[in-house]
């Protein structure tokens, strides 16, 4: 491990959450590039160790993410309690937000067909959906969109990636 990928590690780490790879080069003192493809060895090299760590992109920022296969371990020195499996009126209305972002309460309905006000703010709670601003409007509606925590817990990078899912 260089150097650098030392000290890229060690602000990671000490940042305790995703940062933007425009930022971390800034602070190493390299260009994105160079920063682009420290950031990509050090994650090849925690895989090919099986680390306890990961290093996961989330637009464009980067961020120490615990290797899945320790997370048991993790629940239980933390006193984590296991996020329940959600619901399919979750999962639709996540859905929904997910590939139609930013939408109102409003539009989620009109294609679900029933009310969403329970769904919508279930997802804020679990912290998988926020308010992305307000649409200029009558009333000014809320706009939801899908938060980090989500692009995180579904293994995106962002949610680009989410055409290739749905095939489109």
């Amino acid at each position: 491990m260089t150097e650098r990928e030392k000290t890229l590690e060690a602000m990671l780490f000490a940042s305790g959450e995703s940062v933007p790879v425009a930022r971390l080069a800034e602070a190493l003192g390299c260009d994105i590039p160079m920063t682009r493809n420290l950031l990509a060895s050090m994650a090849e090299r925690y895989t090919a160790e099986n680390a306890g760590i990961q290093l996961r992109e989330v637009d464009d920022a980067f961020c120490l993410c615990t290797n899945p296969v320790y997370f048991p371990a993790v629940q239980r020195l933390l006193k984590i309690r296991p996020r329940r499996a959600l619901s399919q009126t979750l999962l639709e209305t996540l859905a929904v937000i997910a590939f139609k972002q930013p939408v109102t309460k409003s539009v989620i309905e009109n294609i679900r067909g029933v009310n969403c006000d329970h769904g919508v703010n279930r997802l804020v709670e679990y912290g998988l959906v926020e308010e992305k601003g307000r649409l200029d409007a009558p009333g000014r509606p809320i706009l939801f969109g899908t938060t980090e925590e989500f692009l995180l817990f579904y293994g995106l990078k962002s949610v680009d990636e989410l055409t290739g899912i749905a095939g489109g």
